[in-house]
This record gives structure tokens, C-alpha cells and sequence, in this order.
């Protein structure tokens, strides 16, 4: 079975366009990156390591540090598909992060962007 496209695709080269996404409707960088730190528990260096190295999505989220275990608290619609139904462990991580990231774009608080049990 082949791989999922974005599984190969580098975080450095979807980041801009997180960034852009966040940036359009009043956001900042640093929102994007507090929710990327979050989600996968990785830190500012670890964080440019990744992007400086073209770590691909599939060893971003692999060696993440510590993933959140309140991801799990994420419900919604991305792509037309609920990602709480998502099977596949590693495309429900991705689109885990691009659910974050359309929220912080559609103006919601950070507080309620990093879920609490």
C-alpha cells in the first residue's frame, strides 16, 4: 500500500502556509508555533530542527516528544471528514494539527485551541 502523499511532505514546506493561513486573519507565528509545541510537546528548538532538517509529517509526528493526550479532545470537520473518526493513526495526527490551525484562522481563543479536560 502506498503512503499517503502528505506523510512524505516536509513540515518546512507546509509551515509558510500555516503561517500565511494564521496570518490573514490576525495571527501571529508564535500562535501557530504555540499550538504545534502543544500538540506534539516539541519546544522552539526542537521545532526549528525540524523545519531546518525537512523532517517529513510522518517523522515529525513518529519522534514527537510528547504528543498530547488532550488531542484527543479535537472534534470537528477538516477536508469534509470528521476527525474523530479518522482510523489511520498518523493522517488523524495531521489532520489533528490542520483542525488547530483552521480554528486559530477563524479567530477562536487560544484557550479554547489547546483543549482542557
Amino acid at each position: 500500500m502506498t503512503k499517503h502523499r502528505i506523510y512524505t511532505m516536509s513540515v518546512a514546506g507546509v509551515y509558510p502556509h500555516y503561517i500565511n493561513k494564521a496570518e490573514k486573519k490576525g495571527r501571529t507565528k508564535e500562535d501557530v508555533d504555540t499550538i504545534i509545541e502543544w500538540l506534539t510537546g516539541y519546544d522552539q528548538q526542537g521545532l526549528q530542527s525540524v523545519l531546518d532538517n525537512k523532517t517529513n509529517f510522518e517523522d515529525f509526528f513518529s519522534q514527537a516528544p510528547k504528543l498530547n493526550p488532550n488531542r484527543k479532545l479535537i472534534k470537528g470537520v477538516v477536508c469534509g471528514i470528521r476527525v474523530e473518526e479518522i482510523e489511520e493513526p498518523l493522517m488523524q495526527e495531521v489532520r489533528y494539527l490542520d483542525k488547530l490551525i483552521d480554528e486559530l484562522a477563524r479567530g477562536k481563543k487560544m484557550e479554547s485551541i489547546l483543549r482542557k479536560e
